[in-house]
C-alpha cells in the first residue's frame, strides 16, 4: 500500500518541477529579445524637407553649388535643396509665383522691386564678384584701350566684331542693358545691328562657348569665365571698372511652401560658416576666390 501511494505523489512533484524549469527556460530565452528590441542598433534617418532654391545660371556654371549645397545640408540635415538655375529675371518670377522657397540672384533693381511688391520676407547681401568683358585677343573693336565704360560700349557698337547678348532677362543681361543705356547707345537702333548684335538666349556658360566659336565679345561674370576658360578662345579685355560690380542677394519667398527652409538657408549662407565656404571657393583651383563674401571680414 505504501509503495502505491508514494509513487503518484512522486510523479506529481516531478511534473511540477519540470513545469517550473520550462517556465524559467522560456523567460530566459525571451529576455535577450526584449533587450535587443529596446537597444537601438542604428541611428534613425532624419526626415528631410526639400526646399527649392531658384538661382542664376552664372552661379550654377561657376561650380559654387557643388560645394555650397552639401555644406548647408550637412549643417541643417533636416533640409535638402533642389537648385533651379535660370536667369535672375525668371528666378524672381518663380518667387512671385511661389514656385521657389528662396532666391539667390544678382539683379539689384529687380530684387528691390520684388521686395517693394511684398513678395520677399527679407533681402540680404551675400557675396559679390565682378563682370568682365571678354573677347578675342585681337580686340578689333578696341575695348581694352577705351577710356572708360561708356567708351567701351560705343566701341562695341561699331560692330566690327559680333557681340553676344544673352537676351534672357538674367542679371547679366540686365547689367549689359544698363551699360548700353549709360553710354546712350541703343544697339538695335544701329543700321546693321542684326549682323553684329546677336542673341543667344542661353545661360552664361553656353553664351561663352558661342562667343568663343564666333570670336566675338560678351559680358560675363568673372566666376563663370574662369571656370570655363580652359575650353574658350577668349581673353578678358575689360575689368575693374566701378560699373562692373556684380552683387548677389538672398531672399526667402513670402508665403512659399517651405518658408522655414528658405529662412534657414538665408541664415546659414550669411553666417560665418556659409560665408567661409564662399570665400574659400576657387582658391585651390584658380589661386583666387571666385566670390567675395559680404559678411566675413
Amino acid at each position: 500500500m505504501t509503495d502505491r501511494s508514494v509513487r503518484p505523489a512522486l510523479w506529481r512533484v516531478a511534473i511540477v518541477a519540470l513545469a517550473v524549469i520550462m517556465a524559467f527556460s522560456l523567460i530566459g530565452c525571451s529576455t535577450p529579445a526584449t533587450t535587443s528590441t529596446n537597444t537601438p542598433t542604428a541611428t534613425a534617418p532624419v526626415a528631410k524637407t526639400n526646399i527649392v532654391l531658384a538661382s542664376t545660371t552664372s552661379t550654377q556654371d561657376s561650380g559654387l553649388f557643388d560645394v555650397l549645397i552639401p555644406a548647408f545640408e550637412k549643417a541643417d540635415p533636416q533640409y535638402s535643396v533642389e537648385v533651379i538655375a535660370v536667369g535672375s529675371g525668371e528666378a524672381i518670377k518663380m518667387g512671385e509665383n511661389k514656385d521657389a522657397d528662396v532666391l539667390l540672384v544678382h539683379s539689384p533693381a529687380a530684387e528691390k522691386a520684388f521686395m517693394a511688391a511684398g513678395f520677399g520676407i527679407e533681402r540680404r547681401d551675400v557675396m559679390y564678384n565682378d563682370f568682365v568683358i571678354v573677347g578675342p585677343a585681337s580686340d578689333r573693336d578696341g575695348v581694352k584701350g577705351a577710356a572708360d565704360l561708356n567708351a567701351v560700349m560705343k566701341a562695341l557698337a561699331t560692330g566690327k566684331v559680333p557681340f553676344m547678348t544673352r537676351d534672357d532677362k538674367s542679371g547679366t543681361n540686365a547689367k549689359e542693358l544698363k551699360l548700353w543705356a549709360d553710354a546712350s547707345v541703343s544697339p538695335t537702333a544701329t543700321a546693321n545691328y542684326k549682323d553684329w548684335y546677336l542673341s543667344t538666349g542661353q545661360g552664361m556658360g553656353e553664351t561663352l562657348k558661342i562667343t568663343s566659336e564666333k570670336q566675338g565679345y560678351t559680358l560675363s561674370d568673372r566666376a563663370t569665365f574662369l571656370t570655363n576658360k580652359g575650353g574658350l578662345d577668349l581673353v578678358i579685355l575689360r575689368e575693374g571698372d566701378k560699373g562692373l560690380l556684380n552683387q548677389y542677394g538672398v531672399i526667402p519667398v513670402k508665403g512659399a511652401a517651405h518658408v522655414e527652409g528658405g529662412i534657414a538657408f538665408m541664415d546659414w549662407i550669411t553666417s560665418a560658416e556659409g560665408q567661409t565656404v564662399i570665400g574659400e571657393f576657387g582658391k585651390e583651383k584658380f589661386g583666387q576666390a571666385l566670390f567675395t563674401p559680404n559678411y566675413v571680414k
